[in-house]
């Protein structure tokens, strides 16, 4: 049982931020928004490894060469790993017949990590409170992880 959770919670983890990703593309195609740089983000994770995980600038910390490899990869990791975790949330019942709430509530409380510790991470602030646009950045966020839960729910609907 264990192992069908963890499997089943890694396909939707990865369904899910590939749906993130595509909600990404979309909106840079339609709409010019920037895509996803995840070198800072790779950035972060390198420092991170070795303990440091707050910056004032992730700029002003020492780059890593494959920084946005790393990102990509931890991008993913993360979203796995959220998979994982609504996997044991719900329980197999859910897998065959997966509802919307469950996924798109968890989708939604997700952005919390981001708020909360990548970006004060990066140097962002609370929420991006930093930044020039927060509330652009904060609707962005969640956006895209309401795009996320969507993603959980559509990989869970074709595992059934």
């Amino acid at each position: 049982m264990m192992m069908e959770l963890i499997w089943r919670g890694l396909v939707i983890g990865v369904g899910a931020t590939l749906a993130m990703d595509l909600w990404a593309i979309l909106l840079a195609v339609a709409f010019g928004q920037p895509k996803a740089n995840w070198a800072p983000v790779g950035r972060w994770f390198y420092h991170a490894g070795r303990g440091q995980l707050f910056h004032e600038s992730i700029s002003d910390a020492a780059p890593f060469a494959n920084e946005n490899a790393l990102g990509w990869i931890g991008h993913y990791a993360v979203g796995i790993v959220y998979g994982i975790m609504l996997a044991f949330f719900v329980g197999l019942d859910w897998f065959a017949a997966p509802t919307l709430i469950p996924a798109l509530v968890w989708g939604i409380v997700t952005v919390a990590a981001g708020w909360f510790l990548l970006q004060p991470g990066l140097g962002l602030g609370v929420a991006a409170s930093r930044l020039p646009n927060p509330n652009r950045v904060r609707a962005l966020n969640l956006a895209a992880h309401v795009a996320f839960g969507l993603g959980l729910y559509a990989t869970a609907l074709l595992l059934r």
